[in-house]
């Protein structure tokens, strides 16, 4: 069987995902068997917005009330899951969109009571992926959870993304970005780990909205996880067979 590889779309950029990203999926898919895994952060907020209902955000994770909460669901489970399934299907890719919170995908539990109902991933159901897999489908994951008692929480893409590459054994998570990776004095730093990543944002070389990017990146590498390669979706992103971007890894930069 092909290796698993986990496949982070931001809420940010999904709206703007062209051909080339697609193409770059399907030239993944020679060598990997994918998983999706989105979030959809500017949906929400508009659909807030439309709901006069107030954006809130503490330490980057959204404070979820139940009003909250059930536009999370709308938007993510509904409207940004179905768009991107169809997307992938219409690219040739068999996609199956589903939340977390289907079949105890993503059980978790409440991660902090000032977030509300923000959850954190207590386990994955791992033999649900595979299933989907063994059938030659692409899971897309709306990363909304459910507790014991049958309560949803809103949860991290980046973590959730980060939990099902754990649960599966994935070695590699590609987090997708408008950036083409980490770039110092211009070039592309090909290999970085956290000590390199803390020095250059101390040097302000990662600045801005690169900050919470590479910090995802490293907060992902748990478990089997062993790289994070950040690409950039607006372009293809695959070069002769290879993956074109920053890899962020465990061990010592090289």
């Amino acid at each position: 069987m092909k290796e698993i590889l986990v496949v982070k779309c931001g809420g940010s950029i999904l709206a703007r995902l062209g051909t080339a990203f697609f193409q770059s999926l399907r030239g993944l898919q020679q060598d990997y068997q994918l998983v999706v895994v989105h979030g959809g952060g500017p949906e929400i907020d508009e659909l807030l917005q439309l709901r006069g209902i107030p954006v809130e955000k503490k330490n980057g994770l959204r404070v979820t009330s139940a009003e909250v909460l059930e536009a999370v669901q709308m938007s993510l489970c509904g409207l940004v899951n179905k768009q991107l399934t169809a997307k992938l299907k219409q690219h040739g890719m068999p996609a199956f969109g589903m939340a977390g919170c289907d079949g105890d995908l993503l059980l978790a539990r409440q991660l902090d009571e000032e977030l509300g109902f923000v959850g954190e991933v207590v386990s994955v159901n791992a033999g649900l992926l595979h299933s989907l897999i063994g059938k030659g489908l692409v899971p897309v994951i709306a990363p909304v959870g459910i507790d014991e008692a049958g309560q949803l929480y809103n949860i991290n893409g980046d973590t959730a993304a980060g939990a099902v590459a754990s649960a599966l054994g994935a070695k590699q998570l590609l987090f997708v970005t408008d950036v083409p990776g980490v770039l110092q004095d211009g070039k592309m730093i090909e290999t970085a780990d956290k000590a390199l990543l803390d020095s250059l944002i101390e040097q302000e070389v990662i600045t801005g909205g690169m900050i919470p990017k590479v910090q995802a990146a490293v907060a992902s590498l748990q478990g089997d996880v062993e790289r994070v390669v950040i690409v950039d979706g607006l372009r293809g992103f695959i070069q002769d067979g290879c993956m074109q971007g920053t890899a962020v890894t465990k061990g010592v930069n090289v």
